[in-house]
This record gives structure tokens, sequence and C-alpha cells, in this order.
């Protein structure tokens, strides 16, 4: 039989703190990971580099979660950026600021960020028993639980239930946590894909653009089909998590930047962001995505300057043409939709054709199939409902010792730093709170 004043549950980000705060403490802790290494996320988050967290003032932190952001006020209280970057630079990681407010280690290497809690963890003296997949935890009538794993059963009166979401589930979160926290009597609400690429139903057009990668384009989702959407509504800003401005029906979200096609549909960052607004909406009614070209520029502005190429090089194809509009792997399908024939020269090319080019140019119009599965995401959206944890501990509300952290809880972001910034966090809340409620109880 294996004791222990706190039992973690998921060496990830918010395991690994957790369990490394609890024993800073003074607790006796034991970490079951049911792979063989913690912080497997970790060394794929960032594209392999790691993006901590976030130089987002804390109003504009806490937005990028929505609005089960405001759980977050008191735990960010206690332990935020400061206090996570003061953390990695007391263990000698290095960090940096880049573009949008990313902060990534100085080396550009996720290992040494794992290497970082590794090192805690052994310092704090914190027993690490790995290949452990917890199968059940129950309460006995002591008031202790019991965790059971394929290998044996282990005893605490303090669990953290640190198991992360259902994506990446390579790297172990395969919701393992859900089916725990919902036999202990948590409410779960029903997990979800978040940052996630979008397939199409004109999956052929988004085929034939596969591998294109586009800058400084604006992707507008609206609730209904493609065909009906009034081009004319989509808007000159952004609408979404972290922005300030509400849109108005039929627009959902709103954003400008990068994005790609790929052969089943639509990734790349602004299709990311607004990947849960679109699942959500789903439920309801269709949801479309309209995709403006040259947002700079009008539908007048690029109408005169087609026109004017057209006049100017009248003998050449139109496809010769649209090369100084488009990467040349989507010319073929715009003049396609359009109708036109590829050969055709410049002069030839009527008012009507043209104006079917720039509508494309403003509106490439895909109806939304489906996210990729869960499994596809990078972030799970829902989790164990927060108003079953209490926000200044993160114990349970409904069992006594039971705590949480991590994306095993209903609480989602924004790329950009913010999610691992929660996993933090919350495990050294939670971790704080499991290690202060072990010391407190009588010692038989």
């Amino acid at each position: 039989m294996i004791e222990a004043d706190v039992i973690v549950i998921g060496g990830g980000a918010a395991g690994m703190m957790a369990a490394g705060r609890a024993a800073e403490l003074g607790a006796r802790v034991l970490l079951l990971e049911k792979t063989d290494g913690c912080g497997k996320k970790i060394l794929i988050s960032g594209k392999t580099r790691c993006n901590l967290t976030n130089t987002a003032d804390i109003k504009n932190f806490i937005a990028m979660y929505g609005p089960n952001g405001r759980f977050l006020h008191g735990v960010f209280a206690r332990f935020f950026r400061p206090e996570l970057l003061s953390f990695l630079e007391k263990h000698g990681l290095e960090t940096k600021a880049e573009r949008g407010g990313r902060v990534f280690p100085v080396s550009d290497d996720a290992r040494d960020v794992v290497r970082v809690f590794q090192k805690y963890l052994a310092d704090q003296k914190v027993r690490i028993i790995f290949n452990q997949r917890v199968s059940s935890v129950r309460v006995d009538e002591h008031r202790r639980f019991i965790v059971r794993t394929e290998s044996g059963y282990y005893f605490s009166p303090a669990v953290i239930i640190a198991t992360g979401g259902a994506s990446w589930p390579a790297t172990g979160s395969t919701g393992d946590g859900y089916n725990i926290s919902a036999s202990l009597g948590h409410k779960i609400i029903t997990p979800k894909p978040a940052l996630v690429p979008l397939a199409v139903r004109e999956q052929n057009l988004a085929r034939s653009m596969q591998g294109v990668s586009l800058r400084n384009v604006r992707a507008t989702a609206f609730q209904g089909f493609a065909a009906d959407v009034d081009a004319s509504r989509t808007p000159e800003c952004d609408y979404g998590r972290g922005e300030k401005k509400t849109p108005r029906p039929p627009v959902l979200e709103s954003r400008f930047g990068e994005m790609l096609f790929t052969h089943f549909g639509l990734g790349g960052p602004i299709i990311l962001l607004m990947s849960l607004t679109v699942v959500e909406a789903m439920e309801k009614r269709p949801v479309s995505i309209l995709i403006d070209l040259k947002p700079a520029l009008s539908g007048e502005q690029l109408r005169k300057r087609l026109q004017s190429d057209l006049n100017k090089f009248s003998k050449r194809k139109i496809a010769g043409i649209l090369k100084e509009y488009l990467p040349s792997k989507m010319i073929r399908p715009i003049i396609d939709i359009a109708g036109l024939d590829v050969e055709k020269p410049a002069h030839q090319v009527g008012a009507a054709e043209r104006d079917r080019i720039i509508d494309l140019f403003k509106a490439l119009r895909f109806n939304i199939k489906e996210p990729l599965p869960l499994a596809r995401a990078i972030v799970t959206a829902g989790g164990v409902a927060l108003d079953e944890i209490d926000p200044r501990t993160l114990s349970s509300k409904k069992v006594t010792g039971l705590y949480f952290c991590g994306e095993v809880m209903d609480l989602d972001a924004d790329t950009g730093g913010y999610n691992l910034q929660a996993a933090f966090s919350t495990g050294y809340v939670a971790g704080e709170s499991a290690a202060g409620f072990s010391k407190s109880l009588p010692r038989s």
C-alpha cells in the first residue's frame, strides 16, 4: 500500500506545478502519470518552442478565456505572469517576448521548460510513478481517497485531478479526468474541439488550393448558408474572444491575419481562433465562412484596378492578369468559379465576368461541414463545470479534499500563451490548497 499526503493525477504543465508546489510546502506528494514521461504536451506547444505566457495586461489576458475567464481572477491574483517568469528565472530559464506578446524560452526549446520542472520535482522529492493510468477514484468510509490503477491502489486525503483535456491523445490527454470527475459527482460540460481546423463542404475547391498560405486576409464566420450571406455585412474590424466589440447577427466572428487551405478545408491562425465559435454555432444552424482576399481595398477600388489592368494588358490571358492578385495555385480555381475560359484574353473579359472575379476576391465562400475531431484540436473546450469548483482554492464543492487544475476544467483560451499560463497558475494554487488541507488534518 502506497500512501501520500497529496496525490496528483497527471504530469502535464498543471500537474507538475501542482505536485511541486504541494511538496514545497511540506506535503508528501505522489504524482501518477499515465505515459512514460511528464510534460509531453509542453514539448509540442508553440511548435516545440513552448509559448509560456503573454505580456497582455490582466484585463485583456482574462478576456482571452471568454465568459469563463472571470473564474481566474483569484487564481491570477496569487500566481500570474510575473510569478511564473520569476519561478522560471530562479530555476535557470531565461525568457523573451515576441510579436503579439508571446513569451518563449530564449533557447526556443520546449525541452528546457520540461527540464526546469523535472528538477523542481526532484528537488522537492516528489515521487513520480510512470505508466499509471488511473481507472477510478473513490472515497472510503474514512474520507480517504482510494486511487486505482492497473498495477495497484494508492491512498491519500487529498487528490488533484490534472489530467488535461481530450486533445493530442498521444501526449496522454484522452479525457480520463472527465470520467473520474463524473464518478465523484461532478457535472461535465460536453468537451468540444477548440483551436481546430475546419472541414468544408466545398472540399474539391479547398483541395485544389491545398498548401496555399494567405496573409493579410479577413475571414468572417456567418450563421447561415454561404450562398445566402450578404457579403456587404463583412466587418472591417475584428470580432471575437478578446475583442471589445460584439458582432451583429448573422456575423459570428471575424479575424484578420493568416490562414491556409488544406485538403479538407481551412486552417491557419485566424481559422483556429474562430473555430470554437463556429463549432458552437453549428449546434443550432449551418455556418459559413467568407474570405476577403483583399480587405485593404473596397470592391469599387478593386474593380477600377482590375479594369485598368485589363485595358493596359489587353492581349494577356486572364490567368496572366490574375498573377498580380493571387497566388498561382489559386488562379485556376478562381477563374473556374467565375465561369471564365482560362485562355481568354483580357480585352474579351466583359463587365459581368470582371464583377464575378471581384466578388470572389471580396467573398470566397465556404460552407463549414464540421471541425476536425477533438483529438486533432490544440485545446479542449468544456470539462468540469466551474460552478462546482471554488475559484479561491480550486477545491471541489462536492467532495472534500478533491482539487482540479488545468485543462480538465471548463477553461480554454485563444493561442498566445494563455492556456499554458492558466495551467501553471491553476496548478500552483491547487497544489498550495491541497497541501494546506492535508496538513490541517489530524495525524493518526
